[in-house]
């Protein structure tokens, strides 16, 4: 059974591949203002409980980010 919280390093690896799979996708650099933007987003899903990276990829496909 996993435990019902995860280390930060976890948290900070599937922000960082969801991030990045998102902005590659996309030819977004991750340094540009886009790439910002994106990472605030994912942040506040990730907050909200999409907390793997498939997940969170999924619900950064849903909100329709360009």
């Amino acid at each position: 059974m996993a435990p019902a919280f995860s280390s930060q390093s976890e948290d900070v690896d599937v922000l960082a591949g969801a991030i990045y799979t998102w902005c590659a996708e996309r030819n977004i650099k991750l340094r540009s203002q886009q790439g910002l933007s994106i990472a605030s987003i994912a942040i506040d899903l990730y907050h909200a409980g999409h907390q793997t990276q498939d997940d969170l990829l999924t619900a950064l496909h849903e909100s329709e980010i360009h």
